[in-house]
């Protein structure tokens, strides 16, 4: 029962992650804290132990939802490998900072972190196409999906800052970067929401498989369990991708606002008993 339990909860977090660009880690770490709280199964459960394994969940998570999203031809690969150029080294800095984090202040900061996120979506303001079409300064992308073609552009070293930021959020709370760097490719940047998770997924995998090499090698991963998550994240990513292609812009965007204040909620209750 206990290993049908992890791939339950593998194949919730990934089906949920992939569809809202998040790479599930916002879903996966609070649920184990919270299980914790009740069976002596997840007593295992440290900061260390839970980033590292939500972290190498999600290289399972974002390789199947890549795959998928590649398919359906909604990765923007060259703007995502621009911002792994700074979120890659800042994942690794979010590694060598969760050796330093205890569990009930591990709880309460990542509980803010998701408020800040959930708020960043509430206060986004819309930019036209027109007005982004007309913006000559910064990087240039055009991006047609489905027949609809899609003009955005931003500032190289202000994404480079940014994602360095995103990556050490993630290396340091297991998050996968996506519940922070989706928004602010929709927000600042002008992505589409239907461009800018899939593209996320696509980071997702590639600065999760780096972390998680390092995890592995301070020794936070708990193969005999580790496994059974990954079997679930694996279908969950590819389902949630193929879901996620009869989903609205703004159906994702929901999607997102809910489970990041919920989660946000319950581990700031958590983090100050």
């Amino acid at each position: 029962m206990m290993y049908i339990l992890l791939i339950v909860i593998g194949f919730c977090t990934a089906f949920l992650g992939s569809i809202a660009g998040l790479g599930g880690g916002v879903i996966f770490v609070p649920s184990i804290l919270i299980l914790a709280n009740f069976f002596e199964d997840f007593s295992w459960a440290t900061p260390q132990t839970l980033v590292g394994m939500s972290l190498l969940v999600m290289v399972f998570t974002g390789l199947s939802s890549t795959y998928a999203y590649i398919k359906y031809k909604r990765v923007d690969i060259k703007s995502g490998s621009i911002f792994l150029i700074a979120s890659i080294p800042g994942s690794l800095f979010g590694v060598w900072l969760n050796r330093y984090i205890e569990g009930e202040s591990f709880k309460l900061y990542f509980g803010i972190l998701m408020i800040i996120i959930s708020a960043m979506f509430f206060v986004r303001k819309r930019i036209s196409a027109s007005k982004l079409s007309t913006n000559t300064k910064g990087f240039q992308r055009t991006f047609t999906h489905n027949g609809e073609t899609y003009t955005y552009s931003y500032s190289i070293p202000v994404a480079l800052l940014i994602a360095f930021f995103v990556g050490t959020c993630s290396g340091l709370f297991g998050i996968g970067g996506g519940s922070l760097m989706v928004p602010t490719m929709i927000m600042l940047f002008g992505f589409p929401a239907h461009i800018a998770a899939p593209t996320s997924m696509f980071m997702i995998f590639i600065s999760s498989s780096i972390s998680s090499v390092a995890h592995i090698a301070l020794g936070h991963i708990i193969w005999g369990y580790a496994l059974f998550f990954i079997i679930g994240a694996w279908f969950g990513g590819t389902v949630g991708a193929k879901a996620s292609q009869r989903m609205k812009n703004e159906t994702i965007e929901w999607v997102l606002r809910i489970l990041i204040i919920l989660v946000g909620i319950n581990l700031i209750w958590e983090g100050l008993r």
